[in-house]
């Protein structure tokens, strides 16, 4: 799930700024179709596809910390992770992006990143795992930074720890910018999804008012390992034709189709057949679709896989033992 965050922003030592997101964990295949709302539910809110187990009301997501609220008195509406005021962007069932009860923030997506030349920003937190960590950036002039450059030099970045669900970000300054007030003021610091911020000197001399920054957040369903979660049949998310899985950041499962069928996971018969035949086009011959598969086969008169990137097809040779009449003829 891509959601829109806001900065921290400091004039003065040491000012500690707490941001607590709660957040979940899933993943989706690009190139299929798999964001298919319940039954008779909405499927869209604004500009966002809302794919079970989300849902924008009662009895179309699978529990609330799944609930996402449709804010319809704005054109276009925009949908807010639960009752905050945080917008949701994307959601992506195949890559579960988004454990249960609170949401995990990727560690791989995301990057703590700090603007400041005389700057350190350490980011903390306690639920799903109690971590620390940080950046330092520091500068004289702003000649001395580059654009797009988020080096130490004017911008540092920060990697997040696996499994975390909280964060505090805490900004401090070792001269409160007295050395550099003419062009940095203040500094900002923010988690944001990695590569959809790009760095400017400008930004040195910006309140960060009203900046709007992606983030990627995990989500995953409950907090049971696929083998437990196959024990209660009545609880199992994963419908006909799945496969399940365990995320690499914190617990729970997703589900996704299984190999030769697309759609929606979490939604009974919601994983369909694809004909395999017709979008792929795999063979070089005659292709045959099967229940989560396909096959191909050459013509009579014709050996081989019937596959361009196999053997193909080629006419059967049929190899005749041929005799040779010697006649001999004497003279004399």
């Amino acid at each position: 799930m891509k959601i829109n965050m806001g900065s921290t922003s400091s004039g003065g030592f040491m000012e500690i700024i707490v941001l607590v997101i709660i957040i979940l964990t899933a993943t989706t295949t690009a190139t299929m179709e798999a964001a298919q709302a319940k039954a008779r539910c909405q499927s869209q809110c604004g500009n966002l596809s809302v794919p079970y187990p989300f849902g924008t009301e009662d009895g179309c997501f699978m529990d609330t910390q799944f609930f996402i609220k449709c804010d319809e008195s704005v054109e276009p509406p925009k949908a807010l992770l639960q009752n905050s005021t945080i917008d949701v962007l994307h959601i992506d069932l195949d890559a579960g992006e988004f454990t249960s009860g609170l949401y995990n923030i990727s560690s791989t997506k995301n990057k703590l990143t700090a603007i400041g030349c005389d700057t350190y920003a350490f980011i903390t937190g306690s639920i799903g795992q109690d971590y620390a960590t940080g950046c330092l950036s520091l500068c004289d002039e702003i000649s001395d930074v580059i654009n797009g450059s988020c080096s130490g030099i004017g911008c540092c970045q920060a990697s997040i720890p696996r499994g975390v669900r909280d964060y505090e970000i805490s900004l401090a300054s070792y001269y409160n910018h007295a050395r550099v007030l003419s062009f940095n003021p203040c500094s900002h610091a923010f988690v944001v999804e990695e590569g959809e911020y790009e760095f400017s000197a400008s930004h040195l001399n910006n309140s960060g008012e009203g900046w709007k920054l992606p983030m990627i957040l995990d989500w995953t369903i409950g907090d049971q390992s696929c083998s437990e979660a196959k024990k209660d049949p009545e609880t199992y998310a994963c419908k006909e034709n799945t496969i399940c899985r365990e995320p690499e950041n914190g617990n729970g499962y997703l589900c996704k189709c299984g190999d030769g069928f697309q759609g929606n996971p979490y939604l009974s018969n919601g994983c369909q057949d694809i004909d395999e035949c017709e979008t792929l086009r795999p063979c070089s011959s005659t292709c045959h679709n099967t229940f989560g598969g396909f096959y191909c086969s050459c013509p009579k008169g014709y050996e081989g896989d019937g596959r361009p990137d196999g053997s193909g097809c080629s006419p059967i040779v049929n190899h005749h033992n041929w005799k040779l009449h010697i006649t001999q003829t004497a003279i004399g």
